[in-house]
């Protein structure tokens, strides 16, 4: 059974993420969402409120799971008995950095790191731009994150 995990802080999840995990739970078994802390930035939502958010996200897709990861993804990946690791990448700067975090990962353990490309739509967007797009009442937040995540920033910022 091939079992991967996706990494991320996801606050917000967005449609590129939501779409990355659609396309790798069609390449694997089991893909489970790993809802992480990202010291290097300041959360908008709780990590409770993040597996919540993600959870309902991929509800639909019967081989994603989500769990929480307090430390570092391997060993995460390994509690789990997860091989492979799901990246998505935007651009070349995500392609220069994806790089460098899977040949320390695989120094680290036995882990193979598949990227996966972002669709053109999603190339652009990020979870800081959604954001701030949020903070300020922009419409159609819809065009970068699935609505479950559209209702909690719209609550968060009322």
């Amino acid at each position: 059974m091939k079992k991967a995990v996706f990494p991320g802080s996801f606050d917000p999840l967005t449609n590129g993420h939501l779409d990355i995990i659609q396309r790798a739970s069609e390449i694997f078994d089991e893909v489970v969402v790993a809802v992480g802390i990202n010291t290097n930035k300041t959360g908008l939502f709780t990590p409770a409120e993040r597996l919540e958010l993600v959870g309902e996200a991929v509800a639909d897709l019967p081989n994603v799971q989500v769990g929480q990861v307090d430390g570092l993804t391997v060993d995460y990946m390994s509690e789990i008995g997860a091989r492979y690791l799901v990246r998505g990448l935007r651009n070349a700067k995500d392609f220069e950095y994806e790089r460098d975090i899977a040949e320390v990962n695989s120094v680290l353990a036995s882990v193979e790191t598949v990227l996966l490309l972002a669709k053109p739509e999603n190339q652009n967007v990020s979870s800081s731009m959604v954001k701030e797009i949020a903070k300020f009442g922009a419409d159609k937040l819809d065009a970068f994150v699935p609505a479950v995540v559209v209702t909690a920033l719209q609550k968060h910022f009322q």
